[in-house]
């Protein structure tokens, strides 16, 4: 039997020629709508989260199979429906089944051109994600006082694990053009804690962590140890229920693409860029000053090419 990324490769394959695709619907936002205003035990948290990330599939499992895919009991899984409400969990899929269909429907010609190119479907997934990025960013406020706390965090830790040290090697690149001490932590363990540990030993009070999917047992680790040592964690993440997001202090979330073999990362991409502007607005002066270094570093050593 395949692997979850082997039938993503197979499913993606790109054939020539084909239409633009059709954008998908969001049911994602849908499904968290159900799940809001609740207190979830961290079992039915790993139900929420399952039927958000696998619910084409999921809304159409028994429960004796969903059960058996959360890793949870029976019992479990009907506890979970009556707590958001439901008589049990056949209503509570009543529910959902609709919200699934609608990821997948649309016209045979839509599905047709999706099959076609799937390039194109990958590219309208993330721009689903992105709308999502922007319906969160309404309200400001959030990312502006993240911003704040960050700019004030000397020296600022960065944590990023796995396929998460991307994003976090762009971040720490970027921040350290606005803040004096910049600290990049991509190893998870030992190496991890110490320098979580060396960061709080010099001043500084928050970390700022990515966790992108698969999400790792070290990352939860490193983001445990930050709090041990005193240091309070902001999360870059997909997720919106878990673990990692029980340990943090802040949670900002932001949707990656999954259409293709590997993810693809535009909206946290966008949601990190936003986060160093509100760091960027938090000390005007010192961020004017900064860059104007760089520009007369640059000069001095040209770095950039001339006519």
């Amino acid at each position: 039997m395949p692997s979850g990324q082997q039938a993503r490769a197979q499913a993606a394959a790109i054939t020539p020629g084909g239409k633009a695709a059709g954008h998908e619907p969001a049911p994602a936002d849908r499904v968290r709508a159900l799940f809001g205003g609740h207190r979830l035990s961290p079992g039915q948290r790993r139900i929420a989260q399952y039927l958000i990330d696998h619910l084409t599939e999921a809304a159409f499992l028994s429960i004796t199979d969903l059960a058996e895919r959360v890793g949870v009991s029976q019992p479990s899984v009907t506890r979970f429906a009556t707590s958001l409400g439901f008589s049990g969990y056949p209503a509570l899929r009543d529910v959902l089944q609709p919200i699934a269909l609608s990821a997948v429907a649309g016209s045979p010609e839509t599905r047709e051109q999706i099959r076609r190119n799937e390039l194109q479907a990958a590219v309208d997934a993330e721009i689903e994600n992105l709308e999502s990025l922007r319906r969160l960013l309404a309200d400001t406020n959030q990312v502006l006082d993240i911003g704040r706390e960050l700019a004030r965090s000397v020296p600022l830790t960065i944590l990023g694990l796995r396929i998460s040290v991307s994003l976090a090697e762009y971040f720490a690149y970027a921040a350290r053009r606005i803040h004096p001490d910049v600290r990049l932590v991509t190893r998870g363990g030992s190496v991890a804690y110490d320098g979580l540990l060396q960061s709080r030993a010099a001043g500084g009070t928050w970390v700022l962590a990515f966790a992108m999917p698969r999400h790792a047992n070290e990352t939860l680790a490193a983001v445990r140890a930050a709090r041990s040592t005193g240091l309070r964690v902001a999360l870059i993440t997909d997720l919106t229920l878990g673990p990692l997001v029980d340990e943090a202090d802040v949670a900002l979330t932001a949707g990656t693409g999954s259409r293709l073999v590997f993810d693809s990362y535009a909206a946290p991409g966008v949601l990190s860029a936003a986060v160093l502007q509100a760091m960027a607005d938090a000390d005007p002066e010192r961020t004017q000053a900064r860059l104007e270094g760089y520009e007369q570093v640059a000069d001095q050593h040209k770095f950039f090419l001339e006519d």
